[in-house]
C-alpha cells in the first residue's frame, strides 16, 4: 500500500495501565513496521515509559527497545513461587540505591541489558541471580516510608533523555500536583528524568515525586488518557485530523474475581480506573470531539481497545508480571495493531512506499 493522506497531522494517546503495558509496547513496534507516523505524542503512566522506548531508546533501535520490555517479566517457574516483578520494582533508601550501584549494576541501573548480558544471557538463570540480589538488598521500607518501592532507577539506563527535546514528535506526559491540586502537562523541552518519575509515582508503590518543591503523583491514577494536548483550550494540538488512542484499562473483563489475596490487591488497584478510562474517552468524544453545531466528528478518533484482542481465558493473567504473560501480550499487541493498520489504511498515514506486512 502506497502514501496515504500524507499532509494529515497525526495525533497518539497512550494509555496507563502497567503490567498489561506489554500490549502497547507490541502495538508501538507494529506501528513501527507499518511504518505509520506520528506527530504528536501523548502518554499517562505506564504509557509514558512505552512512548520513550518509542522514541527516545538509550540503546539500539526503537523497535528493539519496544520488545526488551516484554522480557522484563519474571520467569515463570519463579513467579509461581513469588507473584513480585523484583526486577522492576525495587526496594528503597539510599543503602539500597548504593548495592544496586556496587552489586547489582544492571537491575539499578539499566534493567535492559542486564536481562540480555547476566549470566551469559540465560535469561530464567540471570532472573534467580537477580532474585537472591534483591534479596539480599537493604531497604528503608517502615511504617513511615511513603511508598512502598524505589523509583525506577533504571530509567537513566534505559532513555536517551538527552534526544527527547529534538525527537521528531511533540511529546506530553501528565502528573498531578498534589499542592496546586491540579494536573500538570510537561512537553519534550521540559521531560527529564524526574518528570518522568513523576509520571510514574503510583500511590502507594511510590512515594510523590518531588520536583522544584512540589509534590507529584501519576497522572494515570486521575486520568489515564491523557487528553489535554488536544483539547481546545488546554492545548496546542486542536488541528490534529487523527487521533489514535490506545486504551488499555477501558475492559471491563479487568473487573473479576480474584485468584488470590496478591491479585486482589492489584485488582483494588485497576477496578477505580477502569470506570475513569471508559468515562474519560466517552467525555473527550462528545464534549471535545464533536461539532456542537453540526454533530459532526472534528477529527477522525480511532480507537484500538487492545484488551478487546487479549482471548478470554487469558484475561485473568494479564495483570502477571510472569514471563510468559508478557510475551504474549507483546505478540497479541503486535497483531491487534497490525490489523488495527489495514482496517484503517485510508485514514492513517503511511510512509511512502510502504508495503503493509502480510
Amino acid at each position: 500500500m502506497g502514501q496515504a493522506g500524507a499532509t494529515k497531522k497525526m495525533g497518539l494517546v497512550l494509555g496507563g495501565g502497567a503490567p498489561n503495558s506489554p500490549l502497547i509496547a507490541g502495538a508501538l513496534a507494529a506501528f513501527l513496521d507499518q511504518e505509520v507516523e506520528f506527530d504528536v505524542i501523548s502518554a499517562s503512566g505506564a504509557g509514558v515509559l512505552m512512548g520513550l522506548l518509542y522514541t527516545a531508546p538509550l540503546e539500539g533501535s526503537p523497535r528493539e527497545a519496544l520488545k526488551r520490555w516484554a522480557d522484563t517479566g519474571v520467569a515463570d517457574t519463579i513467579y509461581k513461587m513469588m507473584p513480585v516483578n523484583y526486577k522492576l520494582f525495587h526496594k528503597p533508601g539510599k543503602e539500597a540505591d548504593a548495592f544496586r550501584g556496587v552489586f547489582s549494576p544492571h537491575a539499578g541501573n539499566s534493567v535492559f541489558p542486564g536481562l540480555q548480558k547476566v549470566m551469559g544471557g540465560s535469561v530464567p538463570w540471570a532472573d534467580w541471580t537477580q532474585l537472591m540480589m534483591s534479596t539480599m538488598s537493604p531497604s528503608s521500607l517502615s511504617s513511615k516510608s511513603l511508598g512502598l518501592c524505589a523509583h525506577a532507577p533504571f530509567l537513566e539506563g534505559t532513555i536517551d533523555f538527552s534526544a527527547i527535546s529534538t525527537m521528531k514528535p511533540e511529546f506530553y506526559i501528565n502528573a498531578y500536583n498534589l499542592n496546586q491540586h491540579s494536573m500538570k502537562i510537561w512537553d519534550k523541552r521540559e521531560i527529564q528524568v524526574e518528570h518522568v518519575r513523576a509520571a510514574l509515582s503510583f500511590p502507594f508503590l511510590y512515594a510523590p515525586t518531588t520536583i522544584d518543591g512540589e509534590d507529584y503523583i501519576e497522572g494515570a491514577a486521575l486520568e489515564t488518557l491523557n487528553f489535554d494536548p488536544f483539547i481546545e483550550g488546554k492545548g496546542e494540538h486542536v488541528d490534529t485530523d487523527v487521533l489514535v488512542v490506545l486504551d488499555i484499562l477501558g475492559d471491563e473483563r479487568l473487573l473479576r474475581k480474584p485468584r488470590d489475596l496478591y491479585d486482589s490487591w492489584v485488582g483494588s488497584m485497576i477496578t477505580p480506573l477502569v470506570n475513569i478510562s471508559k468515562q474519560q474517552l466517552r467525555l473527550f468524544e462528545l464534549e471535545h470531539n464533536t461539532d456542537h453545531q453540526t454533530g459532526e466528528p472534528k477529527r477522525h478518533m480511532l480507537k484500538l481497545e487492545l484488551m478487546a484482542a487479549v482471548p478470554d481465558q487469558h484475561i485473568p493473567y494479564t495483570m502477571d508480571w510472569s514471563s510468559s504473560n508478557m510475551q504474549l501480550l507483546f505478540d497479541v499487541g503486535y497483531k491487534a495493531a497490525t490489523r488495527f493498520c489495514r482496517q484503517n489504511a485510508d485514514v492513517l498515514r503511511f510512509a511512502e512506499d510502504t508495503e503493509m506486512a502480510a
